[in-house]
């Protein structure tokens, strides 16, 4: 499996790492089938136009090297993204900020992009 520098990047300096203690919503997403495990954290507030806006996100992924980088990369695409524009967010904008993805791990990206939509639908719930 060949992977792109940008992959092997962010899974050794990932992007947004760790748990956000003051988050208004988290989600935790699991792949049954190979075990990957997603906590992801996001703190909403309102820009000055009013929008909700993911100001800060963080995230923790046990799993194997694209899983991380996916995760990586997700939490820096959303970061600052109104919540409309986040939950917009694809596997192909995962991927090619990424330069690729091997499509055995094309998982990955959607265990990311299942986290954030499931952080988000909670904070909505809340609000």
């Amino acid at each position: 499996m060949q992977y792109s520098q940008k992959v092997i990047q962010h899974f050794i300096h990932p992007q947004n790492w760790g748990k956000l203690k003051n988050a208004n919503a988290k989600a935790v997403v699991r792949n049954p089938i190979c075990g990957d495990l997603m906590r992801l954290f996001i703190k909403i507030e309102k820009n000055k136009r009013e929008e909700e806006i993911i100001k800060d996100i963080k995230f923790e992924t046990l799993g194997c090297g694209a899983a991380i980088a996916t995760s990586s990369v997700m939490t820096g695409i959303a970061k600052n993204k109104t919540l409309e524009q986040a939950m917009k967010i694809s596997l192909k904008d995962i991927s090619d900020e990424l330069e690729g993805l091997p499509p055995a791990k094309r998982h990955c990206g959607k265990l990311a992009i299942n986290a954030l939509r499931k952080a988000i639908k909670k904070y909505k719930k809340r609000a």
